[in-house]
Order: structure tokens, then sequence, then C-alpha cells
């Protein structure tokens, strides 16, 4: 059985394009009997940018809520926040020691800001340790990420390979990432890859209005409805596309290619597919955030099935550093 596990950002709520590309994907493997599956909210490592405690906490419950009303069983994975398992900031510390400056100085979260180091705290700098400590705490076998999460893989690989090449021993297990050529880019309201950071997402556990307002906000060109519209370079189809069926496909390509038939008219649309696509979740999501503390004890019981295997990687690396 291998040990598959996967960090969830809490920079923000959780969008479309998390759900199609991450939290499926992952439930997906949380789901097969051949893996044992560690997924964790990463709240310390956005206390590089939030410095709100009340929005930290909102973010976290509001992750973790999409994730369990997306279907995740808590009885088939050890689903925990990150901070509420204190051994991971103890051995950060020990694997800093092992990590040299030119590694950490590469890194692309540090060097897509480098150009204002005023803006850099310590905390960003080292945060590919912290990242690293998150999977060797766990003894994982298997790393699923994006293309651009790989550096940080290797990165993970090689202070792994220094700690057991320096001690002598083989303390870490060495994790293999799962890098997907198949993983959805789910395109943004503005076409880019939807982001947080860009504001371009689209959040399906908004209140309808809220949730109509940002799909209508899907940029299009000034092509006017009575003429013919070309569906492939058209946003607004592309996000239509991700949820429905063939046969809907190919009804909306018939409707731009007709003639008379508006963006608005593909926007409400796919607001509507959403709806339905996502009913049986949009529920679930309020009837979690209307409790909180049910939310915190899903968290809160993973945390104590994490916690002994996460005080074993320590003790290994302790006693074989001298502590």
């Amino acid at each position: 059985m291998a040990r598959v596990l996967t960090g969830i950002q809490s920079s923000g709520r959780q969008h479309l394009g998390n759900i199609l590309g991450a939290i499926r994907p992952a439930i997906e493997l949380a789901n097969d009997p051949k893996n044992e599956a560690f997924l964790f909210i990463a709240d310390l490592h956005s206390l590089t940018t939030i410095k709100d405690a009340n929005l930290r906490k909102e973010n976290v419950l509001a992750t973790a809520a999409a994730w369990l009303a997306c279907g995740l069983d808590t009885d088939k994975v050890v689903f925990y926040r990150q901070s509420d398992i204190p051994q991971v900031t103890e051995m950060t510390w020990y694997l800093n020691c092992f990590t040299p400056y030119p590694m950490l100085a590469n890194a692309h979260s540090f060097k897509d800001k480098s150009e204002n180091l005023a803006d850099v705290n310590a905390g960003l700098f080292i945060y590919p340790v912290l990242m690293a400590c998150d999977i060797l705490m766990y003894d994982a076998n298997i790393v699923p990420v994006g293309k651009d999460q790989k550096q940080h893989l290797e990165m993970t690989r090689d202070i792994a390979r220094s700690v057991n090449h320096q001690l002598k021993k083989e303390i870490l297990v060495i994790p293999e990432s799962k890098i997907s050529e198949e993983v959805m880019v789910i395109p943004g309201t503005d076409g880019r890859k939807m982001s947080k950071s860009y504001n371009n997402f689209i959040d399906v556990f908004l209140p309808e209005k809220q949730l109509r307002k940002q799909v209508m906000g899907i940029v299009t060109d000034s092509t006017p409805m009575e003429e013919p519209k070309d569906p492939d370079a058209c946003n607004a189809f592309a996000l239509y596309s991700l949820l429905a069926s063939e046969s809907q496909i190919v009804e909306m390509r018939q409707n731009y290619l007709g003639g008379n038939y508006g963006y608005g008219h593909a926007k409400q649309a796919f607001f509507e597919l959403i709806l339905e696509e996502f009913a049986e979740e949009r529920k679930r999501f309020d009837k979690l955030i209307a409790q909180p503390e049910l939310i915190e004890k899903f968290l809160l019981e993973g945390a104590q099935k994490a916690k002994p295997v996460a005080d074993d990687v320590l003790g290994r690396l302790k006693s074989a550093i001298g502590y």
C-alpha cells in the first residue's frame, strides 16, 4: 500500500479550478483501496501572506467545507490542519540546517518576489523547507503535484537525500512525484488559468446572486448577438464545456454558429449548469459552514491520526542528530 500525500492551500476559498483540477482527482486517489491517503490544509504556509487571524480561520473552514462537501470521506483519509501538528515546525528547523542557501535562493517562490526584497519575509524564503517537512514527516511515498510544483518536490527529495547521506542512515523516505499529463488547466473568467491571484475565479459555493455576477463577468468579444460566433475562441464556451454533456456541448456549438444567440445566453446557460452540477455540494457546503464546530471535529480527529506518524519520524530524526 502506497502512502499518498496532498497539501491544500488555504489562501482563499476553493473555486471551480480547484474542484476540477485538484479536489476531485485527490478524492479519487483517496478512494483507491491501494492507497493510504493523507490530506492536509496548509494554514502555516498561508501566514507568509495573510496576517489577519480571522481571515485565515475563515479560509481554513471554507477550504475544509469545500473538500467535505465534494465527497471527501474522512474514514478513508487522514484529513488534518497543518498547524494542529506542531511537530512540523520543529522538524522544519532541523531540515533548515541541512538545506543549502543556493537551493532556497533558486526556488520559484522566492525568485518570483526577489526583485523587491523588502516584501520577502523569512517564512517565504524557507517555504520550500516547510513544504519538504510536510511530506517527509509522514513517510509519504507518492505526492501528486502540478507541473508548477515539480521544483518543490525535487527540492524535498534533495533535502531527504542530504539528511540520509550526512547522517549515514536511511532516516527519511524519498518520495516520488505523480505528475499527470492529463490534469486539466481550468480557464478563468478572463481566459488565463483560473487563480485567486488573478481574481478571475468562479466560486461555485457562493449564494446564487453573487455566483451569477461572477459568471456574467466572463470576458467575451463584442460580436453582435445576431451574428454567428466562434465557439472555439470563446471563453464562455470553454468553461461551459467543462461541465456539460456531449449533447449539451453539441447544442451550444450549434447555437454559436447559428447566430441570434448572445454571449449573455451562453453565460446564463453556464450559470444554470453550475447550479445543477453542484446542487448537492452547495447544500452540504452551506450546512457545514453553518456548523464550524463539526468541521473542527473532522480536522482534530484527523490530527489525532496524523500525530503518531509525525512523532515516529521526528523521533527517528532527532535520535540520529543526537537530540
